[in-house]
């Protein structure tokens, strides 16, 4: 009977040290799995932490991009305004000159007509022929500027 015993436990200490070394076998499968997902963790860490910076660096390039976007919007708006303004400028100029124009062409008129009756009056010839046309008015055909509108979308930024 003690050898059936002794027997018996022979078998069931086998049969435990073969589920040991099973056991064994597993843990150091999960151990070296453990190691490998702790690597590509470590790994992965590393590529976020890259990803991020690389982020916050384009995060400051844009930002750099939209400060000179405005920057050039607000260059573009200042210089459509003085361009309107010499525009402006112009036409006064040009509007005033007209005016003076037709001043000076209704004084040499007027002109014309005092020495014309002087002369009847004096009975002297006349320094023109009879044949006196006046030269017709040329309205000098004005191009019309127009205001250059500023709207979304005119700068390309690319």
């Amino acid at each position: 009977m003690k050898q059936i015993a002794l027997d018996t436990q022979d078998r069931t200490i086998r049969l435990l040290r073969a589920q040991l070394a099973t056991e064994r076998r597993g843990l150091t499968a999960t151990k070296k799995e453990l190691e490998e997902t702790q690597v590509a963790l470590e790994s992965s860490h590393k590529v976020i932490a890259g990803l991020t910076e690389i982020c916050l660096s384009m995060s400051k390039k844009i930002e750099r991009m939209k400060f000179k976007k405005q920057q050039v919007r607000a260059n573009h708006v200042e210089c459509h305004k003085k361009f309107q303004a010499r525009i402006h400028k112009a036409e006064d100029s040009m509007q005033a000159q007209h005016l003076l124009i037709e001043a000076l062409v209704d004084e040499k008129d007027s002109l014309l007509q005092t020495i014309h009756s002087l002369q009847e009056a004096n009975n002297a010839p006349a320094p023109f022929d009879g044949d006196w046309e006046e030269e017709p008015e040329e309205e000098p055909e004005e191009e019309e500027i127009e205001d250059i509108p500023l709207g979304e979308g005119e700068i390309d930024d690319e």
